[in-house]
Formats: structure tokens, C-alpha cells, sequence
């Protein structure tokens, strides 16, 4: 295993059906507990895995998502309601990531909207689910809508360079949008291909009857794809800097602490939150924020403390993770960082976008060993040689 710590927020006792399939076979892996589920830790050698995701294709379990409907005639007003980002607005195919707040502001949780025409469904990690389910049931008043669990499909994710081969091999096409969605078919049977939101390397979401989970991982792998556990997963997952709810965001957290802006629209309606959200955007920033930071020192558990020259305290990590690459080990961390620590001496004030404010460097300790953690101004190249473009790999096998 890498150094991977997986963080839980809540315990996980039930397998995903991937889970289930690979507890059949001879050698059987060990699982974890992830994002509320029980999923397989390492599927091959931390390296191999690496590699896969980062210049290859790369089929890893997606069992911890579940899917809602959201039907009745007020469903997109509703909705529009009840979260941050855009729902009115999207494309037939289109999604969009969004957090949920209270009417003080606070994140409740994260999750994925899509729209398939006039179909609404959100996508929820099964360590949200009840308790997301449950917060928005407490909205619907007189409301013509109902919430309708989708517990019979369950998905499995393609992720990497390549992974756009992978999908032509099963006669699947790529989408060329992240956050987009097409209807196909696969072996007679159904399948939705969502392209999910990507940084460092394409991730898609491949969503199938559960029966049909054991048939499309054979299939993916026959196709070339290496199968990956949960540790390198995270590990990636860090790296690209996209943070989890429950990890890395917290319910005490405002949205413009987690510097996501990708899941805020300020076009439209009112939703429960905004006014705190849009007091925030006119007239002024918060006071800490959550930043991508690269260590070179151990991996540090979550919680450690960072801390400035003089020893003032600058944040915490909130998760850091161990990326095994060809060319060697690289450790990436999230952390919340207060905002006068991102300060630069030449600066009064944060500048957006000034390399000199994202270029502070902290002090950590892990155990007797210590480290420092630099501010990343833009998400890393992890290694020209090995984020390949499918045009130059045409030996992929």
C-alpha cells in the first residue's frame, strides 16, 4: 500500500457489489472503509496503479455513489432552491456539482446534479446520503416533488489519459464536455457514460444494472484498463485538489472557505444560503481558505498543524496523500490555510492570482520528522512522460 491514510467520516459496514464480485475470487483483496462503503483497498501494486491512472486507463470501483430522482411538477424550481449552482439553466445532458447549505450559510454536504431532458437526478456519496436525503425531505412542503432512491443501478469509473480508448473497445463513445452524459447500449443491456469533472486526467462514470457490474469489469479490464484501489484513488483524488465533503469540508465550513467556486452561480434565483453566500461576494472575502499545497517531508495525518516562520499557526491538513510516479514519490496534501498566512511580506493585502501569495511556505511535524508544504498556484504536471495524449500511444494494449 502507499502511504495513503483513507479518511472515513462515518463507519462503513456494507460491500459494494464490486466488493461483493471480488470476495468470490481466490485471491481476495482487502477492503477499506470508503465514502461509507466497503471497497477494495489496492487491486495491484501502488505503482502500477499510479501509472494507469496518470498516463494509461485506469477501472476502479464507484459503489459508494447512489443516485435520486427528483420528480413531480415543481421539481427544477424546487431544486433551484435547495442548492448552490446552477439547475434551471443546464443543458439535456449536462450536470453540475453543487453544495447544499443551511440558512446560516453552512455546507451541508456536497453532490451532483444532472439532467437527462426534463429528467432531474442527483448524485450523492453514500457517506451523505441519509443525512442529505433527510435535509432536503424537510423542504418539501407544499411542493409537487418527490425524492425516488435509484438503488438498482450501481457504476464503476474509467479514469485516465486513455480511458477514451477504453470506451471505443466496448463500443462506447467519449463525451467531449466534463459533466456531460449519454444513454447507450453495452452487451444488450443499458448503460449511462457520465464524464465527471476532471483536472489532471479524464474520469468517467460507467452506471449499469448492479447484476451487471461483474460483466462490465471483465469487460474493462479485457479492454486494457488496470484495475485500481481506493488508496491510489484518494492519492489521486489529492493531487487533482478536489476536496470531499466530510474530509476536507466540514459542516462548519462557508463555501468560499473551500475556494470551489465551481459550485456557486450568481445568476440565479435565490436558494436557502444565498444571502449569507452573496454577502460574502459584495462585500468582502473570508478569512481562510482551503489550498492544494505540495510537502516534501512524510506524509502527515490529518489534523497536523502548519505553521509560519516564529512558529504562528498558518492551518491545518486536512488530507494528504503519497502519489508513487515513475520518476518518484511526490506528496500532496489539502489543507485550510487562515488567511494572513497567505499574505506575502511584499503584499498588504491577497492579490487573486499572485504567484507570490501562493508560493508561502509552511512548516509541518509528523511523528520525530518534519516538512515543509508550499501553496500550489496551479493544479501539478505530475510527469510530462507519463500524462501521454492517446494520439502518441498507439500501442496501448
Amino acid at each position: 500500500m502507499t502511504e495513503t491514510a483513507i479518511p472515513q467520516a462515518i463507519p462503513a459496514d456494507r460491500p459494494t457489489p464490486l466488493a461483493t464480485l471480488l470476495a468470490q475470487l481466490d485471491a481476495v483483496p482487502e477492503l477499506v472503509a470508503y465514502r461509507g462503503v466497503l471497497t477494495p483497498g489496492e487491486l495491484d501494486a501502488p505503482e502500477r496503479e499510479t501509472a494507469a491512472l496518470v498516463s494509461r486507463a485506469a477501472v476502479h470501483d464507484l459503489g459508494w455513489l447512489r443516485r435520486v430522482a427528483v420528480r413531480g411538477e415543481d421539481r427544477f424550481r424546487w431544486l433551484s432552491g435547495m442548492v448552490t449552482n446552477t439547475v434551471n439553466e443546464l443543458g439535456p445532458t449536462a450536470g453540475a456539482w453543487n453544495l447544499v447549505l443551511n440558512a446560516q450559510g453552512r455546507i451541508q454536504g456536497d453532490l451532483h446534479v444532472g439532467r437527462e431532458g426534463d429528467k432531474l437526478e442527483l448524485t450523492i456519496a453514500a457517506d451523505q446520503y441519509d443525512r442529505l436525503l433527510a435535509h432536503l425531505e424537510r423542504f418539501i412542503i407544499m411542493d409537487d416533488v418527490e425524492l425516488v432512491p435509484l438503488n438498482e443501478d450501481s457504476a464503476l469509473g474509467l479514469a485516465g489519459p486513455l480511458a477514451a480508448v477504453v470506451l471505443a473497445r466496448l463500443g462506447l463513445s467519449a463525451l467531449e464536455e466534463p459533466l456531460t452524459s449519454v444513454r447507450a447500449l453495452w452487451n444488450g443491456s443499458p448503460v449511462r457514460v457520465v464524464r465527471g469533472y476532471s483536472v489532471l486526467v479524464p474520469h468517467y462514470e460507467l452506471w449499469v444494472r448492479a447484476t451487471e457490474i461483474s460483466a462490465l469489469w471483465q469487460a474493462l479490464v479485457e479492454a486494457g484498463a488496470t484495475p485500481v484501489g481506493a488508496a491510489t484513488l484518494e492519492a489521486l483524488r489529492i493531487a487533482e485538489g478536489i476536496p470531499a465533503y466530510g474530509i476536507d469540508i466540514a459542516e462548519r465550513d462557508l463555501p468560499q472557505e473551500t475556494s470551489q467556486m465551481r459550485a456557486l452561480s450568481f445568476n440565479k434565483g435565490c436558494y436557502l444560503g444565498q444571502e449569507i453566500v452573496e454577502r460574502i461576494h459584495s462585500r468582502g472575502g473570508v478569512h481562510r481558505h482551503l489550498r492544494q499545497l505540495e510537502l516534501s517531508g512524510p506524509v502527515p495525518a490529518a489534523g497536523t498543524e502548519l505553521t509560519m516562520g516564529g512558529g504562528a499557526i498558518a492551518g491545518q491538513i486536512t488530507s494528504a496523500a503519497e502519489l508513487l510516479l515513475s520518476s518518484g514519490s511526490r506528496v500532496f496534501a489539502l489543507g485550510m490555510i487562515r488567511g494572513e498566512a497567505e499574505l506575502s511580506p511584499q503584499r498588504h493585502g491577497p492579490v487573486a492570482g499572485d504567484p507570490e501569495l501562493r508560493n508561502q511556505s509552511f512548516t509541518y511535524s509528523s511523528g520525530t520528522a518534519t516538512g515543509t508544504a508550499n501553496i500550489l498556484a496551479a493544479p501539478p504536471v505530475l510527469n510530462a512522460s507519463e500524462q501521454r495524449s492517446e494520439s502518441a500511444n498507439q500501442k496501448f494494449k
